[in-house]
C-alpha cells in the first residue's frame, strides 16, 4: 500500500512538473494536477495536505533535478573556474526551467525546509571556501556566499521576467565577473604579498610627505615601522641583493 502511493505521489509530480513547464505557475491548480496524473483531487490532499503542499513538494522535486546538476560538476584545481561553471549552470537551469526556477527561488523555498535547496547553497559556500583556501576571497565565505547567491538570483529572474526577444545575452557573463572582481583578489598568493608589499611602500612614502595631525609622533614612527616591515616582508623583497 505505501509502495502504491509513493508511485502516485511520483506520477502526480512529473504530471505537475509538465504543467509548470507547459504553463507556468498558473498552471498549476489541484484540478488540473488531478486530472493531468489521471487521479481524483481527494488523494492529492491526502498526499499532500494542500495545494501549498504540493507547491513544496513540487519544489523539492525542482531541487532534486537541479542538485543532480550540480553534484555532477567535476571539481578542478581552480576554484574560480569551478564557481564560473557553477554560475553558468545557475543560469542556464533558470532560464531553461523558468516555471520551476520561479517557484524554486523566487517564491523563496530555498529558504525552506528542503534539504535539496539547502545543499544547493552549501555547494556555493564550498566553492568559496576552496577561493578562500587559495587566497583569492577578498571578503569572508559567508559574505561572499550571500552576494554571490543574490547576484545569480537576480539576474535569472530580471532574465525570466524579459521577453525572450529583448533579453541581453551578455548579461549574465558581464554580472558573473562583476561579481567575481568584488569578491576575489587577481593573481597567486605570492603576486598578492607582493602587491601588498607595493602598496605598503606606497603609504610610507605618502606619509613622509605631509603631517598626520591626529597621530603623535610616537604613533607615527610606530606605524612607518610597521609599513616598513610590510614593505620588506614580501618574497621579492626578501630575495632582492
Amino acid at each position: 500500500m505505501q509502495e502504491r502511493a509513493v508511485r502516485t505521489r511520483q506520477r502526480v509530480l512529473r504530471a505537475a512538473a509538465e504543467l509548470l513547464g507547459s504553463q507556468g505557475r498558473a498552471g498549476i491548480s489541484t484540478r488540473a494536477v488531478s486530472a493531468a496524473a489521471g487521479v481524483q483531487p481527494p488523494t492529492l490532499y491526502r498526499l499532500f495536505g494542500d495545494k501549498d503542499g504540493l507547491l513544496d513538494a513540487l519544489a523539492a522535486y525542482g531541487f532534486q533535478r537541479y542538485l543532480r546538476e550540480k553534484q555532477a560538476l567535476e571539481q578542478t584545481d581552480d576554484p574560480v573556474a569551478d564557481l564560473r561553471r557553477s554560475w553558468d549552470l545557475h543560469v542556464e537551469f533558470g532560464l531553461s526551467r523558468p516555471g520551476f526556477y520561479v517557484l524554486m527561488y523566487g517564491e523563496g523555498r530555498y529558504r525552506g525546509g528542503i534539504p535539496e535547496g539547502l545543499e544547493t547553497i552549501a555547494i556555493l559556500r564550498r566553492i568559496l571556501a576552496r577561493v578562500a583556501a587559495a587566497g583569492r576571497l577578498r571578503m569572508s565565505v559567508e559574505r561572499a556566499t550571500q552576494l554571490v547567491h543574490a547576484m545569480g538570483l537576480g539576474v535569472v529572474l530580471s532574465l525570466i521576467a524579459t521577453p525572450p526577444s529583448e533579453r541581453d545575452q551578455n548579461l549574465p557573463t558581464a554580472a558573473r565577473e562583476h561579481a567575481l572582481r568584488m569578491i576575489t583578489t587577481a593573481g597567486t598568493v605570492e603576486e598578492q604579498n607582493a602587491d601588498v608589499a607595493r602598496r605598503a611602500a606606497a603609504l610610507r612614502e605618502a606619509l613622509c610627505q605631509g603631517d598626520i595631525t591626529p597621530m603623535t609622533s610616537s604613533e607615527r614612527a610606530l606605524l612607518a615601522d610597521w609599513l616598513d616591515r610590510l614593505a620588506d616582508g614580501s618574497p621579492a623583497a626578501r630575495s632582492t641583493p
